[in-house]
């Protein structure tokens, strides 16, 4: 069988990605979540309450490692196409919105772990709801999907912009436009 397609969703906080991959995996299809909020809720447990704030280079390091094991994953599944919640990119867009410096070894991931497709999904307020992991305000969240726009384009992936609407239209619409190799 051939590698599952890597169906990428991004988006800045609290645009509905979380959502619906839980709805995607609710249908019987292969998906990987957000890393992050396991990365800060073990941080917190650990006495720092956010460590992107306090140390963003070691989160984003952690971050990194788990992405490429996700996507290493994704190779491994056996099924047509594996949905991911944030990829490898997301990481230098944040640490660039940021200006931290970083080691080349993030630009290296970027170019060495790929993904077949990518959904953007818009910021919306309606929706927008901020939480324990969750510290961006809407202003920064309008921020930081800026800057994933301009490192997923700058990396050459074409963005489908998924409309705001029900989370099963949004989930149908992922559907129908995901491309079969």
């Amino acid at each position: 069988m051939a590698k599952a397609q890597k169906i990428l969703l991004i988006g800045g906080p609290g645009t509905g990605k979380s959502t619906i991959i839980n709805r995607l995996e609710q249908m019987g299809y292969h998906c990987l979540s957000e890393i992050s909020r396991e990365i800060i809720l073990t941080a917190q447990k650990e006495g720092t309450e956010q460590l992107f704030l306090t140390q963003p280079l070691r989160f984003s390091e952690l971050l990194l490692e788990g992405r490429i094991k996700q996507h290493q994953k994704a190779d491994q599944l056996a099924a047509n196409y594996v949905f991911i919640d944030r990829g490898i990119p997301d990481i230098t867009a944040y640490l660039d919105l940021a200006r931290d410096k970083y080691p080349v070894l993030f630009d290296d991931a970027n170019v060495e772990y790929k993904y077949d497709q990518v959904f953007i999904l818009p910021i919306w307020e309606a929706i927008y709801i901020s939480d324990n992991e969750r510290y961006e305000d809407l202003e920064e969240a309008k921020k930081i999907q800026q800057q994933l726009i301009k490192t997923y384009t700058q990396l050459g992936y074409d963005l489908i912009e998924v409309p705001k609407s029900s989370v099963e239209q949004r989930v149908e619409f992922i559907l129908t436009n995901t491309q079969t190799n």
